[in-house]
């Protein structure tokens, strides 16, 4: 294997993007950091490198442990790197009327502002 390997093409590799262009394009935006600075999508990463990769407005913070770029299987994959992404709260419960239902009664609207605290 390699000793290093492009940032876009690991993010790709590893199976955190999709597609290449994919992993480019966040290089580009801004949304992936190699050990705390904003790097350009041929960045070479190493081993020890730590990811830090905004995805879905949360960030992703991953570990490279062998640096690949060819696709590989997802067992490979998972060994390549490590993920030590903190656990996200779980999101808060959030009532919905079904679609279709109307309006809400005033003892529905009374109801809803009692759920909501109001």
């Amino acid at each position: 294997m390699a000793e290093s390997a492009r940032v876009d093409a690991w993010l790709w590799a590893v199976r955190v993007y999709k597609t290449r262009s994919a992993a480019t394009t966040a290089c580009r935006a801004g949304h992936v950091r190699v050990n705390g600075e904003r790097v350009k999508a041929a960045q070479p990463v190493r081993p020890g490198d730590e990811l830090r990769v905004r995805i879905a407005g949360f960030d992703r913070i991953l570990v490279v442990r062998q640096p690949i770029a060819k696709r590989v299987g997802a067992a490979v994959a998972a060994t390549a790197m490590e993920d030590r992404t903190p656990a996200r709260d779980p999101a808060p419960v959030v009532a919905q009327r079904d679609r279709g239902a109307g309006r809400p009664t005033k003892r529905e609207r009374r109801e809803i502002d009692r759920f909501r605290g109001r």
